[in-house]
């Protein structure tokens, strides 16, 4: 099965095709830091067979946090905490990579920046400076060096979900009249400068991967015929790949999307499109893909590189081992109509799944509450 073969990636090997892309669960310790219960999620993962491990939503900037538990790297005293995290993947035989973010308008604390005051929710954001921009882009770059620092294999931009990244590339979002605004050439700008920083600041032996967000899924929002042409300028920089996913917070909790994102696959036909787009980066399908065989029909009709679990793997931490043949119970589905992580993150409560065992989610019960009893 091809869904099972190494697949080389810049100067990495991964074992086979299968990624655990980011999922936000809120485990890390109010300080920033990860707790045991972080480190025994990732080294869960990391055990599950998966080629690559990616670590979610690290904060570059205490303003552009999007919850207040969040790992963070924007200071050199966070890297001891991201060694252990690092080395708690790798300990497992998985390539560790860390995704790193700054939410712009989606922060959680109510002095929020953006390309442009647009209004989310009751905040309506301050608008950027170039200035502010520049000292944004640098603190990129400084924490993917703390990530490079920390041992981690690579670094992921978050460039999806409508976060910082995705707020300028969009037109809904950036209505700025300087070099940032405007055209999509511009547009780009702020996106593609965070990248060249970034490759800069960790050199060329360090991969930097690229959360890739394909189409805003909004009557008004960012769609192909615009994110293809970035995918190329990615593609020309030389980003180790592009995870691609689809929809923003503005799109989520509408019904159509809601309905959309029931079916298996429902992102993949959005990768195919990016990997139309660019001749060299590696890409990265995801989107409920809830069966072993559906995901090596992906990597065989040539319409991904890898694949990437997240809910999916959350739900059952043995799919690629059942996939493989190791264990031979079946595979533990993620639950299309339940949204129960989703839910209870958005509470800022820690994400835990419904298709667990009832003893599984009473001992994870147990350690959340040794979590919150954790000396900071």
């Amino acid at each position: 099965m091809k869904l099972f073969e190494p697949f080389k990636m810049k100067n990495l090997v991964l074992k086979n095709r299968i990624t655990m892309t980011p999922m936000f669960v809120g485990y890390a310790r109010p300080d920033g830091t990860p707790g045991q219960l972080m480190l025994e999620h990732y080294a869960e993962m990391a055990s599950s067979g998966v080629g690559m491990v990616v670590v979610e939503n690290i904060a570059i900037d205490a303003q552009g946090m999007g919850s207040p538990f969040m790992v963070r790297a924007d200071h050199d005293r966070y890297i001891e905490g991201l060694s252990l995290l690092s080395s708690a993947i790798k300990h497992h035989g998985a390539i560790a990579f860390a995704q790193i973010n700054h939410a712009g308008r989606y922060a959680y604390l109510p002095d929020r920046v953006a390309p442009s005051p647009v209004q989310t929710g009751n905040v309506v954001p301050k608008e950027l400076t170039r200035e502010e921009i520049k000292m944004i882009i640098n603190s990129f770059a400084s924490a993917a060096k703390r990530i490079k620092e920390a041992g981690f294999d690579g670094v992921e931009l978050h460039g999806g979900t409508g976060y910082l990244l995705v707020q300028f590339l969009s037109s809904r979002t950036n209505h700025r009249a300087d070099e940032y605004g405007g055209e999509l050439t511009n547009r780009m700008r702020f996106p593609l400068r965070v990248v060249e920083a970034v490759m800069e600041e960790v050199g060329e032996d360090f991969a930097v991967g690229y959360r890739f967000l394909a189409d805003e899924m909004l009557p008004d929002g960012l769609h192909l015929e615009e994110t293809k042409v970035f995918a190329k300028e990615l593609d020309q920089r030389g980003v180790a790949y592009l995870s691609v996913m689809a929809g923003t917070y503005d799109s989520f909790f509408l019904p159509e999307y809601k309905e959309k994102e029931k079916e298996q696959g429902y992102m993949v036909g959005f990768a195919e499109e990016v990997k139309s787009s660019v001749s060299n980066t590696p890409i990265i399908a995801a989107g409920r893909i809830q069966t072993p065989e559906f995901a090596s029909k992906i990597i065989e009709q040539g319409k991904a590189d890898l694949v990437g679990l997240a809910r999916v793997l959350f739900a059952d931490p043995l799919w690629p081992k059942k996939a493989k043949g190791e264990v031979e119970e079946p595979i533990v589905q993620c639950e299309p109509s339940c949204s129960l992580c989703l839910q209870r993150v958005m509470k800022g409560k820690p994400a835990y799944c419904s298709q667990w065992s009832k003893e599984r989610r009473e001992s994870f019960l147990q350690k959340v509450e040794q979590k919150e009893s954790e000396v900071d």
